[in-house]
């Protein structure tokens, strides 16, 4: 069992882990604050202020209750971690689970790795690469080229984000990576249009969902959090597209 604080420490060690999974995990700003605050105010604290942005969160009960920030260092896509600190604060808000179950909860959710195998996450970007190759007007025999390349840039994309904490490295290198094995199904005659395989293959890399988070938080005003979130999109396309522009040039 984890050893439980005193109950306003508990509270707010509780908000403000529900919180910091969500920033983790891509969520918007603004339903951040509004689970963190109706947790606090199902538990009858209602003067409980926050104040979240992409890379920290400040938290506090009251004007006389303790204040506690916290970092939020590392950024991924993880939907399903959403959706499961959004139904223990669902549980919390109607008193089905106490203050001390829902802090247990959200610290396994916390622990545990909700990510499909590297395997998996390689397969599935090479199947939206050729999907994306015939939306986008490709041909039938431009598939495997697409699927190589698609798959190329999601496993290198993985490691380098291990290797480098810069993030726009990692989606450059693993764009260069994208664009050299076009390049090589071109020269190679295993490639007709290059331009298509190359559009196909970047677009499980492009940043739908920080670009969709940034707008969201603007129309919602947070206009911190919303500029943040569309200047890291426009970093990463710009990563992106440097990437392509690079070896295309070479």
């Amino acid at each position: 069992m984890i050893e439980k604080p005193q109950q306003n420490e508990l509270a707010i060690d509780c908000f403000l882990l529900a919180g910091r999974i969500m920033m983790e995990s891509g969520a918007e700003t603004y339903r951040v604050e509004d689970t963190m605050l109706r947790m606090a105010r199902s538990q009858n604290m209602n003067d409980a202020q926050s104040y979240v942005t992409p890379t920290g969160i400040i938290f506090s009960l009251g004007k006389t209750q303790p204040t506690r920030i916290s970092a939020i260092s590392t950024r991924v896509t993880d939907l399903h971690r959403i959706a499961l600190v959004n139904n223990v604060s669902r549980k919390l808000t109607s008193h089905i689970i106490t203050l001390e179950e829902a802090y247990d909860e959200l610290n396994t959710i916390q622990k545990t790795n909700y990510f499909l195998p590297v395997t998996l996450q390689v397969l599935a970007a090479s199947f939206a690469s050729i999907s994306f190759l015939i939306l986008f007007g490709g041909i039938w025999g431009d598939m495997p080229a697409a699927f190589i390349a698609g798959g190329v840039g999601q496993y290198v994309v993985m490691v380098m984000q291990k290797l480098s904490r810069v993030k726009f490295f990692s989606e450059f290198v693993a764009t260069l990576g994208v664009g050299m094995v076009a390049s090589l199904a071109l020269y190679f005659g295993y490639g007709t249009q290059i331009d298509k395989i190359i559009i196909g293959s970047v677009m499980p890399l492009v940043p739908g969902l920080l670009i969709t988070n940034a707008v969201r938080d603007l129309m919602a005003g947070h206009f911190t959090a919303g500029m943040a979130k569309g200047a890291e999109a426009f970093l990463t396309a710009f990563a992106i597209g440097a990437g392509i522009a690079l070896v295309m040039a070479w």
